[in-house]
């Protein structure tokens, strides 16, 4: 028997930019490959402060070995109004033949993290070519980081991060993933950005990006959450560039078996997140790769083991 090859570390490096970051994953039936969607950070540009982060698009890879390796295809073009604008953590969900993609906006660059970001609706039948639906119309004044699920009620819910609301965890409901009417807080325990819900192993599990690993909830109906003691990606892991935090992650479920992706800043130590003083940031600071690791449920914990090696199958359809 030929054994598989290993998932590489890193899984994945941006090549025109080097700033990969907010990763999501989801197989595309048209292209018959899988596509990770992210955030493509301008880490190479010699920018004031955290302006790299600014004036960015959503970049893609595409892997045709089941998620083992990937390599870069382009990015994809969302502006709809003048200017150099941001785009952010892109979420997107398949319904009834069409994806809808659910991605952070904000007007302009700026050097600090600041504006007033809103969530973007598009919809596109090959993930290549997108149109515009509109802003989720959320009352809050700033909001980034969707994610959205379908409640066993046959609902789908969105959650995201409200930033002028103790950067907690809120909710929005819809019936048809155009219209969204207001669901109220949901993770208040502590700040945090990036929640991601999945359904695995006969629990429903969010995590959520705290900036110290990431925090991990299990649910029975995806209303109640209950937080597990300890966080995933915390603890500093043994491979190449993956000897930091892991932030802003995604989970795809298949064939039974669950993948966690994230990115990390390699040369950053954990300090870093504090330092608010930051006009230049160098670029070994900036950089950033996209690394993958295998999940497993534990006596009803979720657990991560970032340094075990494994092979990734994601399944076709």
């Amino acid at each position: 028997m030929t054994q598989q090859a290993q998932v590489p570390a890193p899984l994945y490096r941006d090549p025109i930019f080097d700033g990969a970051a907010d990763p999501m994953v989801i197989y595309n039936r048209h292209e018959r490959a899988w596509w990770m969607l992210y955030t493509q950070r301008r880490a190479n540009v010699d920018a004031r402060g955290v302006a790299y982060c600014y004036g960015c698009t959503v970049g893609i890879a595409e892997s045709r070995d089941g998620g083992n390796s990937w390599s870069y295809v382009g990015g994809l073009d969302l502006e709809f109004e003048r200017g150099t604008n941001t785009f952010w953590a892109p979420e997107v969900i398949e319904h009834d033949g069409i994806y809808h993609m659910y991605v952070s906006y904000t007007r302009g660059v700026h050097h600090r993290f600041c504006g007033n970001a809103k969530i973007l609706h598009y919809t596109s039948k090959d993930l290549w070519t997108w149109e515009m639906r509109g802003e989720v119309e959320i009352a809050a004044a700033s909001v980034i980081d969707a994610c959205v699920f379908r409640l066993p009620s046959g609902v789908f819910r969105m959650w995201y991060k409200n930033e002028r609301s103790g950067s907690h965890t809120w909710a929005m409901d819809s019936d048809d993933l155009y219209c969204w009417r207001d669901a109220g807080p949901v993770i208040t325990d502590c700040a945090h950005e990036g929640p991601n819900v999945f359904a695995f192993d006969g629990y429903f599990w969010m995590i959520v990006d705290c900036w110290n690993g990431q925090g991990v909830y299990r649910s029975d109906d995806l209303i109640s959450w209950h937080r597990q003691a300890d966080n995933i990606l915390l603890l500093p892991g043994r491979r190449l560039e993956d000897g930091t935090i892991g932030g802003h992650a995604d989970v795809a479920v298949s064939g039974g078996r669950a993948y966690i992706f994230y990115f990390t800043h390699p040369e950053r130590t954990r300090d870093y997140y504090s330092d608010s003083n930051y006009e230049t940031v160098p670029y070994g600071l900036r950089r950033s790769s996209i690394q993958a690791a295998e999940l497993f449920v534990e006596k009803g914990v979720l657990a991560c083991d970032r340094n075990r090696p494994f092979s990734m199958k994601l399944q076709d359809g």
